[in-house]
């Protein structure tokens, strides 16, 4: 099994700058006994030349440096301390580290027993975590020592990294031996990885997968990121999320490639590019947030030795690409995924990339874009063909009852919207509860809050539409200004000159409200609050800018 797993990573491996060659003759691998953490990181990996190579490099706080070996001989350590504990297949494991080396180490225990992680960030109020507690039927928490009393009260195991009164000591569990049997083969369909979603437009869904969908699926991941063996690869997320699973553990380690992480206690732009330029790292993944952040400071000024360099999350606007190109001379890719799957789409290393798309189905995905009526379209909702399914899909969702909601029909929707040029290229446009209708325009809030992101003054916008007698509805934007600009009627009516020649006339935002944007506590900005903000308003509120103010704006 381990062998048609390393055929198609070398073959992708292989097909580094030929897009065209990779998407025509991947095949996944066909699983039926998979455990990637025993048969690929175990038996490959942390053995022969690799062995003592650094697979996780960590500095700032909480600073440590692991090889494969080490790593492989420590997770088996937790494995057989959890085991000690009554934790085993199919029993649930809910994960809130930080940025430690024990994230690591219980990521892989876990797997080696066949237990199932159930990813949390630690934002997580106590009320949060007995929630998932709760619905996701957990059967032991592992936990840092700052948030040990979040959990205090609960009656399953907790294990605490750092220690705390009345709970297991993570240095306990880790005197146990080095040497793990597992208890029997592991299917590829079996759980591992139970993550509650986001949630930007309703309450978390509960994401299922198994022990082939992401470790298998994000071979995808690893060709999109153009990691190669030996590569020191930083992933800017958090863990307890979907990416974090993406391009801190899985992808890399599948390309045989070390995981750097730089702690910091709060987030700066310059002491990020620092510790990049300090550790010579050689691919960088982060999201559009750090991306604004970091095109704030002047990147010439340090000597990188980057080769790649990519975006995900959400669309990366215009603007950002071009200020890292004039600086770095590299190309900021961007690519789509979602938590229920590995990366969909992408833009690959040595392709041509056109601005604003996020480039075409990445291999081992087919990609359909549907209309209302479900048929095949240049532009609607996007679509995965499922004729057979790709191997990174989720097995499904967990409903109420616990039950598995397998995926039905020919397609899975992603609740997404995109276009499709003649080229293949796919461009997004919006989450289909964001894409609204102004004067029967046909809006895409994306395209809107990539032109006001091109003014100096503005850090990060939202777009959603705004009740008018007239027009049905108008585009306002609710902005957040960088940090020398101040919200004043100026600053407003430079904005609006600013989108006057950067969008056609049905485009251009109306309205305008300087304000910090509603997120996540993954970092998406939720749409949905503002526009329920704005439907709920009788009157103007009184910070709000109005085209119409500014005879000159037009």
């Amino acid at each position: 099994m381990t062998a048609a797993f390393k055929a198609a990573r070398d073959f992708l491996l292989a097909q580094r700058g030929d897009y065209a060659t990779a998407h025509a003759q991947f095949r996944w691998p066909v699983l039926e006994k998979f455990n990637w953490a025993l048969d690929w990181f175990d038996a490959e990996l942390a053995r022969g030349t690799t062995r003592d190579a650094t697979a996780l490099l960590i500095t700032g706080a909480n600073a440590a440096r692991l090889s494969f070996g080490e790593l492989a001989a420590r997770s088996n350590r937790v494995a057989n301390g959890l085991r000690a504990l009554g934790v085993g297949r199919g029993d649930r494991i809910l994960l809130m580290l930080g940025n430690v080396a024990a994230l690591w180490e219980t990521m892989l225990a876990a797997m080696k027993l066949g237990a199932v992680v159930v990813p949390a960030t630690t934002l997580l109020t106590a009320a949060d975590i007995a929630e998932r507690v709760t619905r996701a039927r957990v059967r032991a928490v592992v936990i840092g020592a700052a948030d040990a009393e979040k959990v205090a009260t609960l009656t399953v195991p907790r294990i605490v990294v750092g220690g705390a009164p009345g709970a297991i000591g993570y240095d306990e569990i880790l005197k146990n031996s080095d040497t793990f049997s597992p208890d029997g083969d592991t299917a590829g369909s079996d759980p591992m990885l139970l993550y509650f979603t986001s949630g930007t437009t309703a309450k978390p869904k509960l994401v299922l997968h198994s022990h082939v969908s992401y470790p298998v699926g994000h071979l995808s991941t690893m060709y999109w990121l153009g990691l190669q063996p030996g590569d020191l690869h930083l992933n800017v997320s958090s863990p307890g999320w979907a990416k974090h699973a993406w391009s801190c553990f899985f992808a890399p380690w599948n390309a045989g490639a070390a995981v750097f992480i730089h702690n910091q206690p709060r987030f700066n732009a310059r002491g990020l590019l620092d510790a990049i330029a300090e550790h010579c790292v050689t691919t960088l993944c982060a999201p559009p947030t750090v991306w604004r952040m970091l095109i704030q400071e002047n990147l010439a000024a340090w000597r990188m030795s980057l080769r790649e360099v990519t975006g995900a999350g959400e669309p990366l606007n215009p603007e950002v690409i071009e200020r890292v190109r004039s600086a770095w001379g590299l190309t900021i890719r961007d690519g789509y995924g979602q938590t229920e799957t590995t990366a969909q789409i992408g833009n690959p290393p040595g392709q041509m990339l056109k601005p604003g798309s996020m480039g075409r189905p990445l291999p081992g995905y087919r990609v359909r874009l549907l209309d209302a009526e479900d048929r095949d379209a240049e532009e609607g909702a996007l679509c995965l063909a499922l004729d057979p399914p790709p191997v990174g899909l989720m097995r499904g969702y967990i409903g109420e009852d616990g039950e598995i909601v397998e995926i039905a029909g020919a397609t899975y929707r992603t609740g997404d919207v995109a276009s499709r040029d003649a080229d293949g290229y796919l461009t997004y446009v919006g989450r289909a509860d964001d894409v609204f209708k102004a004067s029967d325009y046909r809006i895409s809030p994306f395209e809107l809050e990539s032109a006001l992101i091109e003014h100096p003054a503005v850090a990060e916008a939202a777009v959603v539409p705004a009740p008018d007698p007239l027009r049905l509805a108008v585009p306002k934007a609710f902005v957040t200004l960088v940090a020398d600009a101040a919200p004043t009627r100026e600053t407003a009516a430079d904005i609006f000159r600013h989108l006057r020649t950067r969008l056609a006339p049905y485009q251009r935002v109306r309205r305008l409200e300087f304000a910090e944007l509603p997120k996540t506590i993954s970092g998406k900005i939720r749409r949905v609050e503002l526009r329920r903000l704005e439907e709920s308003r009788d009157t103007r509120p009184p910070g709000e800018f109005r085209e119409e103010d500014f005879v000159e704006a037009g």
